[in-house]
């Protein structure tokens, strides 16, 4: 076995390699950039080498750095994780020469089907049923509105060399085809390194469901069950789940044995995912190979407790598998939720700055991978998973230079309902404070009807949130139950506040019993009887609400039990009473006296700035482009201008008719979050 291994890579894929790395006894060198020299995978390394600048195009994706930090630090093999060098076979090759074990598949298998355009010839010549597209190179912008009409409306604009929702547009029209081919060119050249783009036909509401594969050297293959990935924003997955809700045992096993096929065809070798299209008839379609790791691996893990990075480092050493065909048992559910740093109230535009506050739940080994010994930790049986996979730390920065995620969120349990579940309580118990992030989202989607009948397709986001997420609506049932949780929590800040005013000798007898809790736009009047076990909350309609909690004020997150059921809030103060957010809501509770209630309904309502004639930059980003002069008329959807932000080239377009007046930015500018970028008449 290897005796160390270099993870050519960042953020959380390198912190998960280390992991399985430690367990098997095997040193990791780590590499890292400027932005990177404090980041926690560098610490977490047995050796760490400095790469280059910031940018990954001058330090992660620059092979011969990638090679030198190999050399010095006689590393024998090396990882590389997903994204940057994972399905480049310049590199692959490189080390080859160098007598270095890639742990990954070999060249050959890269390039059949790690070019999106040679694995859709590949997989048409092998039989497999393909969308319909255009696989040649295109040239122009105008070539590329000829194959859209020629394919039909909608198509989907990719980069050959794609990943990540980078280099990927949908077009429905000639103007975003011709739009959608130069923006897809530029991101694929700044990501890449390689712009060729193809077009195919942009399947409707279909599901996104893959298929793990892993290969060895001795013409041995299986297949790990599948995952699905339909609820994606901008290309990208945001939820993942394994198995699916939707396939039934005979699909599941056509698909599985046609991307071993497909991979054996090309002598494929280490961990791999077949990507597919499925309509609601269960015909699917191959997308395309990645030749890596996957993100969302984990939930794959979690329910065949099989851990895929171990059995991608004994495949490159040269080991057969040790688990066949029918070794593979899926057991229970699991879900991953991506934690990104991006607003959800901005149309999930990047977020960079500190992490001031970050307390992931804690991790609890249960199911398949727990009952193998490979995921650490102790739960009693029947009891659900939590596993975080995260590269970053409270204080650390999160930076605009590579991808925003922070962290993978993973729950398991027997079931799809109890998994659910308890990605709910995990989400709520998740603490993320100094950047925007998408905690609320996620919470959203964990409760939304759709997804929890397991009915989503990849216009899931499009269509459940059509103007964007606006946050959420509690019920009445979930706010009465938050109204008598603060109210508990309120009795319980008054009465630190009488103890250490000095000013009462009996102090929980002086706090009033009457409150009015205001929430969401309801308003409830509750008395409050307590006990040394717990209080009593009771409302106007005669209700009750038991709360029992051990909270203490200043705690940022609080764990009640409102009447046996588990509630978890996170808790800020706010001048009469908290910031609670719960389940995707971000809410003012506020808890006051009757006199005082009565008084701030006379108070005025303070009205929000109107921006409704400014353009604001919403997310801090380099200006690539001005698409307007001042004094030109645009219309509604028009394109003012393109800012880059995380590798992602953002287009943003005029809400409506008018007429620009001032332009205060240029391309080159690096903008922050609100500043204004021009201003119309």
């Amino acid at each position: 076995m290897f005796k160390k291994i270099l993870i050519a890579n960042r953020g959380e894929i390198a912190c998960r390699v280390i992991k399985t790395a430690r367990k098997m006894g095997i040193s990791t060198v780590a590499i890292y950039s400027d932005a990177d020299r404090n980041a926690l995978h560098v610490e977490m390394a047995d050796e760490a080498v400095h790469i280059g600048p910031p940018p990954a195009n001058q330090s992660y994706i620059v092979i011969d750095k990638v090679m030198e930090a190999i050399r010095a630090t006689g590393a024998e093999a090396v990882h590389p994780g997903y994204g940057f060098l994972s399905e480049n076979a310049k590199f692959a090759e490189a080390l080859a020469a160098e007598g270095v074990a890639f742990v990954g598949p070999p060249k050959g298998a890269i390039e059949a089907m790690g070019d999106k355009i040679t694995s859709k010839k590949l997989a048409q010549e092998a039989g497999v049923s393909t969308v319909p597209g255009y696989m040649g190179l295109i040239a122009d912008a105008d070539e590329a509105v000829k194959i859209s009409n020629e394919i039909g409306y909608p198509v989907m604009i990719k980069a050959s060399a794609g990943g990540g929702g980078k280099g990927m547009r949908i077009a429905w029209t000639d103007d975003e085809a011709r739009e959608g081919f130069q923006s897809s060119k530029n991101e694929a050249a700044n990501s890449f390194g390689d712009d060729r783009i193809f077009i195919e036909k942009f399947v409707t509401q279909p599901r996104h469901i893959e298929i793990q594969v892993l290969c060895d050297s001795h013409g041995n293959g299986i297949y790990l069950g599948e995952r699905e990935c339909s609820i994606q924003r901008r290309n990208q997955k945001v939820v993942e789940e394994a198995p699916s809700p939707f396939l039934d045992e005979e699909t599941r096993r056509a698909m599985g044995e046609q991307a071993v096929a497909l991979a054996q065809a090309v002598d494929y070798v280490s961990a791999g995912t077949v990507e597919f299209i499925v309509d609601g008839d269960k015909n699917f379609y191959f997308l395309e190979m990645n030749t890596r790791l996957q993100v969302e691996h984990p939930v794959t893990e979690l329910i065949t407790g099989v851990d895929l990075v171990e059995q991608m480092i004994r495949v490159a050493n040269g080991e057969k598998l040790s688990i066949t065909q029918d070794d593979v048992k899926l057991t229970g559910w699991a879900i991953e939720n991506r934690l990104y740093a991006e607003d959800p109230y901005r149309n999930f535009l990047p977020s960079i700055g500190r992490l001031t506050r970050y307390r992931p739940p804690e991790e609890i080994a249960a199911g398949p991978l727990a009952d193998n010994g490979k995921w650490q930790g102790d739960a009693p049986e029947g009891e659900a998973a939590v596993r975080n996979d995260t590269g970053v730390y409270e204080g650390g920065e999160i930076s605009m230079y590579y991808d925003p995620m922070i962290a993978k969120l993973c729950t398991w349990a027997p079931t799809r309902a109890q998994a659910i579940e308890a990605m709910r309580v995990a989400l709520d118990s998740f603490e993320v404070e100094g950047i925007g992030h998408n905690l609320p989202f996620l919470s959203a989607v964990m409760d939304h009807p759709v997804f929890v009948a397991g009915e989503m397709t990849t216009a899931f986001i499009e269509e459940q949130y059509p103007d964007g997420f606006e946050g959420v609506e509690l019920p009445e049932p979930d706010l009465r139950r938050i109204a008598a949780a603060a109210a508990a929590m309120h009795r319980v800040a008054e009465i630190r506040r009488a103890r250490v005013s000095g000013r009462m000798d009996n102090h929980e007898r002086k706090v009033g019993r009457d409150w009015v809790v205001t929430l969401q736009d309801h308003r409830f009047e509750t008395v409050i009887d307590a006990d040394r076990d717990g209080a009593t909350v009771r409302f106007a309609d005669g209700t009750t609400q038991r709360v029992v909690s051990d909270w203490t004020p200043g705690d940022k997150l609080a764990v009640l039990d409102v009447d046996g059921r588990q509630l978890v809030l996170k808790v800020g103060k706010i001048s009469g009473g908290f910031r609670i957010r719960s389940r995707g809501a971000d809410l003012s509770v506020h808890v006051r006296t009757p006199r005082q209630a009565k008084l701030a309904e006379l108070m005025p309502e303070i009205l929000v700035p109107d921006t409704s004639k400014q353009l604001i930059c919403p997310m801090p980003g380099l200006v690539v482009k001005i698409n307007v002069e001042p004094g030109e008329e645009v219309q509604e959807g028009q394109a003012l201008c393109t800012v880059e932000a995380m590798k992602m080239e953002n287009i943003l377009r005029a809400e409506r008719q008018g007429v620009v007046s001032i332009i205060n930015a240029a391309p080159g500018d690096s903008l922050a979050v609100d500043e204004i970028i021009m201003e119309f008449e």
